[in-house]
């Protein structure tokens, strides 16, 4: 594909619109560097990253690039030898906790993306490198104090001799006040100096570091600090020193990681450029359109990408399938040259895995190239006219055009005699249809509106024109060609009639016939588009309800079947509960079955009775079976009867009450209900019986901890107990809200998380997240 091509078509400002949406530096380089495939397989998989990308917008996601620098200069200079900055270093560990988060976003995604999640598994996690680095660097890009013992130390040492220097000088401002400009402490040099007045200079005494600008002051380090600032002196240079070996170790860890840190860069770069493509197709409303090598192009309702969404009138455009060229004719109104563009640049932006912005069913053809002769500038380099530099430029299409090339002629054969140009512009369209390309041309010649009638593998095309507003449409109408509308501009401009007559009286017969019919077609045609778009509403709504009513049933027999398995598994447990303690009374009776002289066959037909007594709790059961429980006659004492509930058969002995009878069940008499008798004279039916609820209680911990208010120390133990009581819950991450208040809180909860061991990081919350005030623990 030429570089020209893209230019023309406005390729260059689709992938601005990209790079805009980018949020690494290495992403928004991809996008820069985008390029349309001319191989289906690459395409394919292009479109394939764009649309995974897309799902995870449609389920209100967003993929998690925030945090990541780009390290790739930092890594170089540190495998040269290179000492990285404290902030360089920061950036290397805020990329790989990027990684780490990114890589558990894939993860933990319920719906199956297999291009993306291949690229979080390929990326590579570094917990040594990273941890030593933020045990060393705070979130500022400042070298902490534990970064090592030494400088601990030296810190401690600093602060002291700080310490004296400014109480001796304390001494300085309250005892001779008089002497100085003002009571204060000051630096220069990195020395702590005092503002003396100039006439005072010999009664303080000591070393002149400055003086102000009228001469009045001088900044004088009395000679009682000297010593103690060259002290102080020492220990930073000292610090300075510790803090290099520091940073040189660090950087030295990283470029031993330097190959997977490449690595992880690369694919980070590559999952961002799809996120930027995803984020586009959404904002533009774009769908997936289905690639072929066939040079098949069809596209419903589909929008320009560069016209506001306002603005833009969609259209349907075919190609490829019945016909292999399109004529679009009229006259010169504007919107033919649009719909050319669009044609071009969809088909640009589908081969390099965008979507494309149109209805569902899209459908897009891969060629080998774009070829396009669009614009009317006359060539001033090389002294051309218009029709000479649209010439130079045909030639050059006609050398390179084939069976896998798109050609886009924009005002084919114009610049010239009408008559000539006309011919010759058919001849080029002969020519270039016999070597099996697809051509799309625009021209406001009237020989051309023939042209899609006499030709096998044409078809004519117009842009749509309102006579009553004297504007067009920009509505295509395939199939139609265009008309002039002359006559009728200049009427409703005012034009006197008689001369509208007249005019009219100077056309040939035929001409006016064409006029009439393709007036014809353009209402015909609207009347069929009307009648399209109503039957596809009552299509559209009725497969969106079947869907609906198909989605409702599918969840009501999930459901269904959750709850029996639900239900079984609690009755099972109820059951087995009950059998247990049933167990332990018998046991508890045999021993002491002496003292109740009863027969071991009476125990084993009571077990049996225990054993039996389990209701089938299949979902498969027939519900006809709960109704043909309870007797069907008068129970008198003495009739035989069968309890429904323990598949037993007993003798009633006793009418209770009107729904309650005494049945003797081997050497146990029991109450039962007269709905869970049968009597034996018919067919038993096994019934099921009431399934027990088993309630439990579950402990609720919140995702977010409030420590606003606390004491300080009652604070940090609530949040080593929370800490606990999150990871039984199973949290990955949790909220700590301690304020911003004297940062004192938000101090302790690092210290507390750093010590933890299940906690893998600490970071202040983000804008939405409550900012400093909060601290967001990560969780292991």
């Amino acid at each position: 594909m030429n570089e020209q091509i893209l230019k023309t078509l406005e390729f260059d400002k689709i992938v601005n619109e990209l790079k805009s949406r980018a949020a690494t530096y290495a992403g928004k380089e991809l996008a820069t560097g985008l390029k349309p495939a001319s191989a289906i397989e690459k395409v394919n998989e292009m479109q394939a990253e764009t649309d995974e990308a897309c799902q995870i917008f449609r389920l209100n996601m967003d993929v998690p690039l925030g945090g990541i620098a780009d390290i790739r200069a930092s890594v170089k200079r540190s495998v040269i030898g290179g000492v990285l900055t404290a902030e360089e270093c920061l950036d290397v560990s805020n990329t790989l906790y990027a990684v780490r988060r990114l890589k558990t976003f894939f993860e933990q995604l319920e719906e199956p993306l297999p291009l993306l999640q291949e690229l979080g598994e390929q990326l590579v996690t570094i917990r040594s490198l990273e941890t030593s680095i933020n045990s060393c660097i705070d979130d500022n890009g400042h070298i902490m104090d534990s970064a090592s013992v030494k400088l601990r130390g030296i810190r401690s040492s600093i602060r002291s001799n700080e310490s004296k220097v400014r109480d001796k000088l304390d001494n300085y401002t309250k005892s001779k006040s008089k002497m100085l400009s003002d009571a204060i402490i000051t630096i220069r040099n990195e020395r702590y100096v005092l503002p003396v007045k100039q006439e005072y200079r010999g009664a303080v005494g000591g070393i002149v570091h400055d003086q102000s600008t009228s001469g009045a002051t001088l900044f004088m380090e009395p000679q009682a600090v000297v010593d103690l600032n060259n002290e102080l002196q020492e220990a930073r240079a000292k610090e300075k020193h510790e803090m290099d070996r520091i940073l040189r170790e660090l950087s030295g860890n990283i470029a031993d990681n330097e190959a997977a840190l490449a690595e992880n860069v690369r694919i980070l770069a590559h999952i961002d450029f799809i996120a930027a493509r995803g984020k586009w197709s959404r904002d533009k409303r774009a769908v997936m359109p289905v690639m072929n090598d066939s040079g098949r192009i069809k596209m419903t309702q589909v929008r320009h990408p560069l016209i506001p969404p306002e603005e833009v009138v969609p259209n349907d455009v075919e190609l490829g399938q019945d016909y292999t060229s399109i004529v679009i004719t009229g006259p010169n109104t504007g919107g033919k040259t649009v719909t050319l563009k669009t044609i071009g640049l969809c088909t640009l932006m589908a081969q390099s895995g965008l979507q494309v912005p149109a209805d569902e069913g899209c459908e897009m053809a891969v060629f080998e190239d774009i070829f396009a002769d669009i614009g009317d500038e006359q060539s001033i380099e090389q002294n051309l006219s218009t029709f000479s530099s649209h010439m130079t430029n045909i030639v050059s299409i006609l050398d390179q055009v084939n069976s896998k090339s798109l050609v886009l002629f924009d005002e084919l054969g114009a610049g010239t005699d009408p008559q000539e140009g006309a011919a010759l512009a058919m001849s080029i369209l002969d020519d270039v249809m016999s070597r099996g390309a697809r051509v799309v041309a625009t021209t406001h010649y009237p020989e051309l509106k023939a042209y899609g009638f006499n030709r096998d593998n044409a078809v004519n095309a117009s842009v749509e024109f309102d006579v009553e507003s004297l504007r067009p449409t920009y509505r295509l109408l395939i199939g139609v060609p265009g008309r002039s509308n002359a006559f009728e501009i200049s009427a409703r401009l005012g034009l006197d009639q008689s001369i509208i007559e007249q005019g009219k009286s100077h056309i040939g017969t035929d001409s006016k016939s064409v006029e009439n019919m393709i007036a014809s077609l353009e209402q015909s045609k609207r009347q069929a588009e009307a009648s399209y778009e109503k039957a596809q509403e009552v299509l559209t709504e009725s497969e969106k309800l079947h869907e609906e009513l198909k989605k409702a049933w599918n969840q009501f027999e999930d459901k269904r079947e959750t709850l029996y398995k639900k239900a079984e598994e609690k009755a099972d447990k109820a059951l087995q509960k009950a059998r247990e303690e049933a167990e332990a009374i018998v046991d508890e009776i045999r021993n002491m079955k002496t003292d109740a002289q009863l027969k071991d066959h009476e125990w084993i037909e009571a077990r049996k009775m225990l054993e039996e007594a389990q209701p089938d709790l299949s979902s498969k059961k027939s519900q006809t079976n709960k109704k043909q429980t309870g007797p069907q006659r008068e129970l008198h004492p003495g009739d035989e009867v069968k309890l429904m509930s323990a598949n037993q058969q007993g003798t009633i002995i006793e009418k209770i009450n009107v729904n309650e009878y005494l049945v003797q069940v081997g050497i146990m008499k029991v109450k039962v209900k007269s709905n869970d008798l049968k009597f034996l004279q018919q067919q038993s039916t096994v019934t099921e019986k009431p399934l027990t609820t088993v309630k439990g209680s579950s402990h609720h911990v919140r995702t977010e901890l409030d420590l606003r208010g606390e004491r300080y120390e009652d604070a940090l133990e609530q949040l080593e107990k929370y800490i606990d009581d999150a990871l039984l819950a199973g949290y990955s991450s949790v909220s700590i809200i301690h304020g911003k208040g004297t940062g004192a809180l938000r101090k302790g909860v690092n210290t507390v998380a750093k010590k933890h061991p299940r906690v893998a990081s600490a970071r202040p919350g983000k804008e939405g997240e409550g900012g400093s005030g909060v601290t967001v623990l990560e969780l292991t």
